[in-house]
């Protein structure tokens, strides 16, 4: 497919001389939410899935298109480049964040949702997954010129890996020349990580997603200091825009204190971050637009797309 092709498209009894009273949830030591099971990625699949007005390419190989979503109303609209989680891996793809990129257009807000080659896939890994999403991102430049959308209002939104995939957006106008540098980078309003994984160094020492952070790297980060320091979020900032980091509270995939840690280290430099922890969310919750995660993720959004250029 080339750059220009496109196809359209979740009553109490009381007690007796009979036996003891359970005990409640509360006096466990847990609240009603935690006890709630957790969203699995398969329940995120089971969500109706909207078809994309357009897939457009960014790139020749298969994994590199995106799905565009346009909004009802006036345009030109802003837009959310969206991306997807799975641990940088095959087979995670963006069908896993249909239903949110639906549910973040019918806001009012363009959606980009990018698909990208992961490990696994020929070319994944170090640099393609990088290169991948650093040229989807860029590629909205060439989308404006078709569709109503205004490159003046745009972040970027990504779920676990695609998490880190959003911070270092961000921050590669940081890099030193080499392959990922770019010398006019999209411009982002801002940066909302859901769960994102921001340190990959302290990932992989505490074991998120597997091997996965050595498989992105090509081996263990302590042997490549220098591929580290280019794609680790937390080795870029200051990234010169304001992050919004969204966390569940019961994550059992990426652990709060990635965002603990960015944040601090964010701060330190100058940026402007803030946490919120959703209680009784896990990991999924986050990109399911009928949980309890999701007004606070629309409302992050919302802040930095209606945020004034140079505002905190």
């Amino acid at each position: 497919m080339s750059g220009d092709e496109e196809s359209t498209g979740a009553g109490a009894e009381t007690a007796d001389s009979s036996g003891p009273v359970p005990p409640e949830p509360e006096s466990l030591g847990m609240t009603l939410a935690s006890a709630q099971p957790l969203m699995t990625s398969q329940d995120l699949l089971a969500l109706p899935q909207p078809p994309a007005d357009h897939t457009i390419a960014y790139g020749p190989g298969p994994q590199q298109v995106a799905e565009l979503r346009l909004p009802k109303g006036a345009p030109p609209h802003p837009v959310v480049v969206l991306i997807h989680g799975g641990c940088w891996e095959v087979p995670w793809g963006f069908d896993h964040v249909r239903r949110l990129a639906a549910a973040l257009t019918a806001e009012g807000w363009a959606t980009w949702s990018l698909e990208y080659r992961r490990v696994g896939d020929p070319g994944g890994g170090w640099p393609g997954t990088l290169e991948d999403v650093a040229r989807g991102a860029d590629h909205l430049s060439e989308v404006s010129r078709a569709h109503p959308l205004d490159p003046e209002r745009v972040v970027a939104v990504g779920h676990s890996a695609g998490g880190h995939l959003a911070l270092w957006l961000a921050g590669r106008h940081r890099l030193a020349p080499g392959p990922l540098h770019a010398e006019r980078p999209l411009r982002l309003r801002g940066v909302v990580s859901l769960a994102g994984i921001t340190d990959l160094r302290a990932g992989a020492a505490g074991g998120v997603c597997g091997d996965a952070i050595p498989q992105l790297l090509g081996g263990p980060p302590q042997d490549h200091a220098l591929r580290l320091g280019q794609s680790s979020p937390i080795e870029l900032v200051p990234l010169g825009v304001p992050v919004r980091l969204v966390c569940g509270a019961r994550d059992p995939v990426v652990p709060i204190d990635q965002a603990r840690s960015y944040e601090a280290a964010a701060k330190r430099a100058g940026d402007t971050v803030t946490v919120e922890v959703v209680e009784g969310a896990g990991h999924f919750e986050l990109v399911n637009p009928r949980s309890s995660a999701w007004p606070v993720v629309r409302e992050a959004v919302r802040a930095l797309l209606e945020r004034r250029p140079g505002a905190p």
